[in-house]
């Protein structure tokens, strides 16, 4: 090399953009000034907030340009990096090491060379093979122009005094249209949202038995109320079958057991699937699940090629098993990984637990680590389970709202396993803590002893989290020894509320003895039965099963009470 030359440059091809590619892109760029950087995306922007979509539609965010979070200038002038829009990778020669790409608009192929190729092609909305699925007025949420098509229709099919850009946020007011969301996933439930927003009436159709299936059934009954009060009507275990025309150019949603819904529009959310067909093409590994196989440095079986996004198959750090993850964080994180290996640096990807949240009407639901459906499906039996029901905060301070929590974690040594939380306030950052203490391999009893902030407008002395921690490590210490209704096993209810509560909502069959008349009643209880203790959400059913125990009898407080059992059972009034 002569002097004052510059080194031989290695040439990166990145297909997708959004989260992952561009993130691999941004990042490569800032660790090798030299590389050659060829970007190409084949819808019209290159890095979008996908996760805001559904809020464009309903006028959250008014302008569609907010959704662009880097446009073609912003990669080229900052970052040096050769970007083409409207550019499809079509096929990939491993033995080549080049890429056939089509203009999408002119339909020209060029084929390009390179050392090492990224591909980030994101996940395709499913769309079933259902009678009616391509009918005008029948949409999937995914890309930039396609909430820009569901605005414009609805706006062609409604009386509004101007465009929809004269309207900003929650200003919108329709007209009462009817709308129908197939998918009770993130997309389905945002969607119906901002529907509502909008002033559509709007039917979510869900194919389970609830809504959100990471999450246990007994916890997504509180969205589903949620829903239900804000304006959304939900079907559970409605499996669409048809979409047909209808008169004045409206739409039918046919159900298997014979539902016919009308609509004047339909949001099709069921979920998605990994866009493979390029790396199946090229002779990479797709995995069981139907992703890009990967190692933890975001290769795929060919060394110069790697993957990330919602495309590939990843380890879940809970089990040890291949995953699927559509998150944009996750995706973040892999492009990152992928640039810095490319770059010579020994940077590897952890996997996921699937820490996510939604909101939804002002409030949120948010899961981390396994869920009991997956502890059982898996034969797993050393866990065990809490329900709390703590206040986002200090209570005398205005505003304080109550959190339903489920907490996960081993009978043998207390390690945290998953956790789950619903309420108006505080969800994200109880649900961050316990993501980062299970990411830790901490312990309900390191959640004790967790040192968190407070003030009393923003938690409590003793926060939603110690206090989880302080409940499970009674359980396992054998102060609290617990129940669940659906496994009680034959003995004594014992209601300790006072008997108004009771006349609001009871259990069958339960002897009432408010706490403050239990020790001088002692005498009416059973020593040779085990006795379940309930109370509304099961601290007072706490303090009694300690009198209880204390005094020689056999007691167990029922875990979350009445509050719990309502999710679990249905309601008992």
């Amino acid at each position: 090399m002569e002097s004052g030359s510059k080194p031989a440059s290695m040439k990166v091809i990145i297909v997708g953009g959004v989260a992952g590619g561009a993130s691999c892109a941004a990042r490569l760029r800032r660790l090798d000034e030299n590389a050659h950087i060829l970007m190409v995306e084949r819808g019209p922007y290159v890095s979008y907030a996908n996760c805001g979509l559904p809020y464009h539609v309903g006028g959250v965010i008014a302008r569609e340009s907010s959704l662009l979070v880097a446009d073609e200038r912003v990669f080229r002038e900052q970052f040096a990096i050769d970007v083409r829009t409207r550019c499809e990778a079509i096929a990939i020669s491993p033995q080549q090491k080049t890429v056939d790409l089509r203009n999408t608009v002119t339909g020209e192929v060029t084929t390009e060379s390179y050392d090492k190729l990224v591909l980030s092609p994101g996940a395709a909305p499913i769309s079933p093979p259902l009678p009616g699925i391509d009918l005008p007025g029948v949409f999937r949420v995914r890309t930039v122009p396609d909430v820009r098509a569901i605005r414009e229709w609805i706006e062609g099919h409604t009386e509004l005094p101007s465009g929809m850009d004269a309207y900003t946020g929650y200003q919108t007011v329709l007209p009462a249209k009817r709308a129908v969301v197939v998918g009770g996933g993130f997309i389905g439930l945002e969607m119906a949202e901002n529907m509502v927003h909008l002033g559509l009436q709007v039917t979510l159709l869900q194919r389970g038995d609830h809504v959100l299936s990471p999450m246990d059934p007994e916890m997504a009954r509180y969205v589903e109320r949620h829903l239900a009060r804000n304006g959304v009507r939900l079907e559970l275990n409605a499996d669409v079958n048809e979409i047909r025309p209808a008169a004045h150019g409206s739409l039918e949603v046919c159900t298997e057991a014979g539902q016919v819904i009308p609509a004047d529009l339909v949001v099709l959310g069921i979920g998605v699937r990994p866009e493979n067909w390029l790396a199946r093409n090229a002779g990479l590994t797709i995995g069981a699940l139907g992703g890009i196989r990967v190692d933890d440095q975001m290769r795929t079986s060919d060394p110069d090629i790697f993957a990330v996004g919602a495309a590939v198959e990843i380890k879940d750090t809970n089990t040890g098993q291949w995953s699927l993850v559509a998150l944009a964080g996750p995706a973040n994180r892999q492009g990152r990984i992928a640039a810095d290996v490319i770059a010579g640096r020994d940077a590897r990807f952890r996997g996921s637990q699937g820490t996510a949240i939604i909101g939804l009407f002002g409030g949120a639901a948010a899961w981390t680590g396994l869920s009991e459906k997956t502890l059982q499906r898996s034969g797993e039996t050393d866990y065990e389970k809490i329900y709390l029901y703590p206040n986002s905060h200090a209570g005398y301070y205005p505003g304080a709202q109550y959190l339903a929590l489920k907490i996960l974690f081993r009978k043998s040594d207390g390690r945290l396993l998953g956790a789950q939380a619903v309420g108006l306030d505080g969800v994200d950052k109880r649900i961050d803590a316990f993501a980062m203490a299970i990411q830790l391999g901490a312990s309900v009893y390191d959640l004790e002893e967790s040192e968190l902030c407070y003030a009393p407008q923003f938690g409590s002395a003793k926060s939603p989290v110690n206090f989880a921690g302080m409940v499970a490590a009674d359980v396992l210490g054998g102060d609290m020894p617990i129940s669940h209704w659906n496994s009680l096993e034959i003995g004594l209810l014992l209601d300790v509320r006072h008997p108004a509560e009771l006349a609001v909502e009871q259990a069958p069959g339960v002897v009432n003895i408010p706490l403050d008349q239990l020790r001088a009643r002692l005498g009416e209880l059973p020593r040779d039965r085990e006795i379940h203790v309930i109370c509304r959400s099961g601290q007072r059913a706490y303090y009694a099963t300690r009198i209880l125990l204390q005094n020689g009898f056999k007691a167990r407080t029922v875990a979350g009470g009445m509050l719990s059992r309502t999710n679990l059972v249905g309601s008992p009034n």
